[in-house]
């Protein structure tokens, strides 16, 4: 009893699925995709296995169509089940059974499909629709969340809000199912759970450009590493760690050094273990034993 869009971007050739209910840790339940494969919602009356062996069916080679056909011709209670499925081609199937709870249906489009049961009223899934239409400029992951900012903004789940989750996977074939995934977050308990997952969709992209400004500190590109931590600190403003590793940044880097030293020194009068991390980054060899951090331990 939920609302949920699968879908494939057509720029990145990423595949995502999306969902939100008044059902715990329904993440648990309906999210299901597999980097280079496709995803899937499996929900209604839900029937987990739909999403492993849905995935199988599509890495084996079977298209969406094909794959969705063939578990429903096998299930015995296929009128209760509700289905999305995307492949890595971009072609979607969706099916809504004959028992599925009003208000309830589908829509397929060009590369996603969305789907709703158990709705405030029918107006649900040409909302989401619409709104995973309009949001083209948008990347994927928040293209899906502001799809489902629309069917809450349309009346929603019958019963009200609970949970949600997002899960975005890449479009390379990796050697074992649980690689290249790109976002996947879930938000189990709320009363408010697409804002919630919004803003981990948000603190997910600061994270991503902090792994950046790492990867550049590493390789000694310390004024591309602070313009990424830059980034990271502009979408999580007061997050202490990041703001820790744009301290590091920019003692890298000499005319920068003495901001970063206040930087450093702010974090270690606010939390005082942020010194035995440095110590052991230092002892460790992730830090250079000159780095002027040492002098502040």
């Amino acid at each position: 009893m939920t609302y949920s869009i699968v879908a494939r971007d057509r720029k990145t050739g990423e595949l995502g699925v999306a969902v939100q209910s008044h059902y715990f840790s329904v993440g648990s339940v309906v999210t299901w995709a597999r980097s280079g494969v496709g995803a899937i919602a499996t929900q209604s009356m839900a029937e987990i296995s739909y999403g492993p062996l849905g995935l199988d069916l599509m890495a084996a080679g079977r298209s969406a169509p094909e794959a969705l056909g063939s578990l429903l011709k096998s299930d015995s209670k296929s009128d209760t089940r509700q289905v999305g499925m995307v492949d890595s081609n971009g072609l979607v199937e969706a099916h809504t059974g004959s028992r599925c709870i009003d208000y309830a249906g589908h829509v397929t489009g060009d590369e996603f499909s969305c789907q709703a049961n158990l709705m405030s009223n029918d107006s649900i899934w040409g909302e989401m629709e619409k709104a995973y239409k309009k949001g083209s400029d948008l990347e994927l992951p928040e293209r899906l969340v502001a799809t489902l900012e629309a069917a809450e903004a349309a009346g929603g789940d019958a019963r009200g809000k609970q949970s949600a989750a997002l899960l975005v996977v890449s479009s390379k074939i990796f050697p074992n199912p649980w690689m290249g995934r790109v976002m996947e977050l879930r938000v189990e308990d709320s009363e408010g759970p697409i804002p919630e997952l919004k803003r981990l969709v948000r603190i997910r992209r600061a994270y991503d450009w902090a792994d950046k400004g790492d990867d550049f500190l590493a390789s000694g590109k310390i004024e591309e590493s602070m313009r990424a931590f830059k980034k990271a600190e502009d979408l999580a403003p007061g997050n202490e760690e990041i703001r820790f590793w744009v301290g590091i940044t920019l003692l890298g880097s000499e005319p920068n050094r003495e901001e970063g030293l206040e930087v450093i020194k702010e974090i270690f009068s606010r939390n005082k273990n942020w010194k035995s991390v440095t110590k052991s980054l230092l002892e460790k060899g992730y830090l250079a034993k000159d780095n002027p951090v040492s002098k502040l331990l």
